[in-house]
Order: C-alpha cells, then sequence, then structure tokens
C-alpha cells in the first residue's frame, strides 16, 4: 500500500469522525431547506444533516475519481 493511499484513509478516517463527533452532540432538531427539490422544509435531527451531506460527498468523490483512467501512452515511439 502506498503512502498517498494511506494518507487519503487517514484524512477520510479523520473527517468521518469529525462528523461522527458532530453529530453526537448535536442531537436537537434542525431545520433544512432546499426548495430546489423540496416544497417545504424538512425538520430533523441534525446528525441526520451532517451524515447525509459527508454521505452525499463521499458518493460524489468516488464517482469523480472512478474511471479516469482515459487513453494514456502505447510505450510505441512515432516515427
Amino acid at each position: 500500500m502506498s503512502v498517498k493511499v494511506i494518507l487519503k484513509l487517514i484524512v477520510f478516517l479523520a473527517t468521518l469522525f469529525v462528523i461522527l463527533y458532530i453529530g453526537v452532540n448535536n442531537r436537537q432538531s434542525a431545520d433544512f431547506n432546499f426548495p430546489v427539490l423540496l416544497d417545504k422544509k424538512a425538520t430533523t435531527d441534525a446528525w441526520e444533516i451532517y451524515f447525509g451531506m459527508f454521505a452525499i460527498g463521499v458518493f460524489a468523490g468516488a464517482v469523480l475519481m472512478a474511471g479516469g483512467g482515459g487513453k494514456g501512452r502505447s510505450g510505441k515511439s512515432e516515427k
């Protein structure tokens, strides 16, 4: 495993810890407004909103990082 992968894992786990820590300490209700998709505001626990935003961010990052190999060099020299 490369150092780059280990560093990414540490950053990911640290971010997850912060999100979970925020969720544990914010048990009160929170309003979530997103007029593009929701007609009225959603009222839920704050930890659910934090975790949902984190999950959306992780999923978006995974989609952006996946599959971007492209054509690469063929190893043949052009004449």
